[in-house]
């Protein structure tokens, strides 16, 4: 049985189409990231599930209860918004315990679950401060503790992290996969950064316009994506993608790479082909068939790594290293077997 499940969910604002029959089982215990970019409906998807959204069609059930007409507060969802949402006149203990007054529970419960989801989120020594003393960090963690203290079946995190800098984002992912792991509750979570997705995700679900993509672990969407926006959307920097020219194929499974012929077994490319290359997978050492050289045009220094990039077909060409480059033209060898194809409508040709 599916913990939570998506059946043909429609949405749409206006004439605008948001989410169009959208189908997703997810199992219990997972913790599921919603990727894609600005407008792919992932934050809409995640407000229908809290029930601060109408669905338009379809259904959304959680344990086999559809919540479609359910109130927000009878979901036992818990939700955790970009802007923290705490109340700038009460201190951190009076915001994680404001949920709990409603539930009519006593004063000591209240004490004891405020402190057990302190201690979690190491913020004992806040519980007396008000919001405008806090950073950016410890409003999000008071911010998951109002969560945690309700004991949800679910937990929505709406682009969380996106509000801090990048050393206390790191430093946050770290405390949410940790929370993940001990509470072993099931978490959706909406972002836009893959780097996110793939540290905290178990299962990632890619979406675009509306629809999902792709949805596996965070290694197989890497190692297997099912098309050029998949390919291009995990990985920084993003895939390499090289359309080849009809002149270019030379029959149905080989075709020309700067003038170098390439043969691939068991493989149908007549009617169109794109190869793609991780920049991390290109070589400057001998270990191919595929060999170039290439003029530098910017050399992106990351410390332990630089990104080099260069043209090649009027293209952007991207290649990740921990090489020190000097010189401004280099000889880089492209693996036969790192290399991904795609056919003419961008989707995965399996090798």
């Amino acid at each position: 049985m599916a913990f939570l499940k998506f059946e043909d969910i429609d949405k749409s604002f206006g004439e605008n189409n948001v989410i169009s029959k959208f189908n997703l089982e997810v199992e219990k215990g997972k913790f599921i990231v919603l990727l894609g970019p600005s407008g792919c409906g992932k934050s809409t998807l995640l407000r229908m599930i809290a029930g601060l959204e109408k669905i338009d069609n379809g259904k959304i059930l959680l344990e086999d209860n559809l919540l479609n007409d359910l109130l927000p507060s009878k979901r036992q969802i818990a939700m955790v918004f970009q802007s923290y949402a705490l109340y700038p006149h009460m201190n951190v203990f009076q915001n994680i315990s404001f949920g709990l007054k409603s539930e009519k529970i006593s004063k000591n419960q209240i004490k004891d679950k405020v402190i057990e989801a302190s201690k979690i989120l190491k913020i004992e020594e806040l519980l007396d401060r008000r919001p405008k003393e806090l950073s950016g960090g410890q409003r999000q963690r008071v911010a998951i503790g109002r969560a945690i203290t309700r004991n949800p079946k679910l937990f929505l995190f709406d682009e969380p992290l996106s509000n801090l800098d990048a050393a206390l984002r790191s430093e946050m992912r770290v405390e949410i996969s940790k929370l993940h792991k001990r509470l072993k509750s099931n978490i959706v979570y909406v972002t836009h950064d893959q780097i996110e997705a793939m540290t905290l995700a178990d299962k990632i679900v890619i979406m675009n316009k509306g629809k999902i993509e792709q949805f596996g672990s965070p290694e197989d969407i890497y190692n297997n994506p099912n098309n050029i926006f998949v390919a291009e959307f995990i990985g920084n920097p993003k895939m390499n993608i090289l359309k080849i020219q009809k002149e270019n194929i030379l029959n149905k499974n080989t075709f020309k790479l700067f003038n170098q012929e390439i043969k691939f077994e068991n493989v149908n490319f007549e009617n169109g082909l794109y190869v793609g290359i991780r920049p991390e997978d290109i070589s400057f050492e001998n270990k191919s068939e595929i060999v170039l050289q290439i003029s530098i045009d910017l050399v992106e220094n990351l410390g332990s790594e630089k990104i080099i990039y260069t043209y090649l077909n009027n293209e952007e060409f991207r290649i990740k290293s921990s090489k020190n480059v000097k010189d401004k033209k280099i000889t880089i060898y492209l693996p036969k077997n790192k290399l991904y194809l795609f056919d003419n409508n961008k989707k995965r040709l399996k090798t």
